[in-house]
């Protein structure tokens, strides 16, 4: 049986490699292929409790059954490729959007307007010059591209549905960005600011913990993959 591994930021330095093709017995689970390649890397061991896996794009725990043909990925801590661009999402008036281009903000707004709200909310995270003091040059962002938009577009629903917001936008620009840039974008659209604002602290805050997005940080004297963190709910392989 074989299956497609994927490996994202600190892990893919780690093992030397984006991605690998593996022949797995029958009968073989996540976690029997997680015990594999941290055999042949035990640094992966010592981060287990911080991995979290996905079989075809979906969070799942180590004991989940593996099948001929299974996408199985391996991901670190959230921080926070090629082909079409934008890589989008719009359904029932929401949009999300991963871009290697500048994030234009107006026009994302533009597309949400139906003339029924009193509020349009957006945040914006931008590159900053410097990280404890240390002055930054630049950042470079990666993610594991459909399953990010997958995540995406569940928490702008689950945002829109338990809220009293009309519409939800999430765009997050990957490759590489300088200091002043948009990395990513939040807007949302209400009757009143107050869920509104409430709905875009919430929107920024999940993203940070649940979306499969990575950040490489670069200093005058080095680089390093910006350690994150996931949300309680999302199983580890530790």
């Amino acid at each position: 049986m074989q299956v497609r591994v994927l490996f994202f930021g600190m892990l893919k330095d780690l093992v030397g490699r984006a991605s690998d093709q593996y022949d797995s017995p029958p009968g073989a689970n996540l976690g029997s292929i997680f015990d594999a390649y941290a055999a042949r890397h035990p640094r992966l061991r010592e981060l287990a409790p911080s991995i979290v896996v996905a079989r075809n794009q979906q969070f799942a725990p180590m004991s989940t059954a593996l099948e001929e043909g299974d996408e199985v990925a391996f991901l670190p801590p959230v921080s926070g490729g090629s082909g079409a661009d934008p890589l989008e999402i719009s359904t029932d008036g929401h949009y999300f959007a991963l871009t290697r281009h500048a994030i234009d903000t107006h026009s994302v707004i533009a597309r949400l307007l139906d003339g029924g709200e009193g509020a349009v909310v957006t945040f914006e995270g931008t590159v900053r010059n410097h990280t404890r003091h240390r002055p930054t040059l630049c950042l470079d962002y990666e993610s594991y591209e459909p399953m990010a938009l997958k995540v995406m577009a569940e928490i702008g629903a689950d945002i829109a549905r338990t809220r009293e917001v009309s519409r939800v936008a999430i765009v997050h620009r990957l490759g590489r960005m300088l200091v002043g840039e948009t990395s990513v974008a939040v807007i949302v659209t209400a009757a009143h600011r107050g869920p509104a604002f409430e709905a875009a602290r919430e929107g920024i805050d999940r993203l940070k913990k649940t979306v499969p997005i990575w950040k490489k940080e670069h200093f005058v004297d080095g680089e390093v993959w910006v350690e994150g963190e996931w949300g309680d709910h999302v199983p580890s392989a530790g």
